[in-house]
């Protein structure tokens, strides 16, 4: 399967402030999927925009994505709250799984995404 072009994010990414987030779209396998990038802890993490629980994107379309502590990802809807950093439910009706992550990277001061990232076991 050939992957996706690489799809610009951001034209600058120093403007994401940290716990900020921002959406686009893209394309996997063929279909225009969601999703989503923030900054956490100075670094920046993408995902496909999804709940695993019910395949709902985790927010109300405002880019907001973290609970009041800033410390999980919350889907609006049933409360899954997810570790920024690996995608991976730590709480909620679907704990354990993981949402999609999407490969990163920066050029010069633009964000862009290069599609999937492969997931490591664990």
């Amino acid at each position: 399967m050939v992957p996706p072009p690489p799809l610009r994010v951001l034209a600058d990414a120093r403007r994401l402030a940290e716990t900020g987030g921002v959406r686009f779209e893209l394309e996997l396998d063929g279909v225009a999927r969601q999703a989503f990038a923030v900054r956490w802890r100075g670094g920046i993490h993408a995902f496909v925009n999804s709940c695993r629980h019910e395949a709902r994107e985790l927010d109300f379309g405002d880019a907001r994505f973290f609970d009041e502590t800033c410390d999980a990802l919350v889907c609006c809807h049933h409360g899954a709250r997810y570790e920024p950093a690996t995608g991976r439910c730590v709480s909620g009706p679907c704990a354990g799984a993981r949402l999609t992550p999407l490969a990163l990277e920066l050029r010069g001061s633009e964000l862009w995404c290069l599609g999937r990232l492969p997931q490591s076991p664990g």
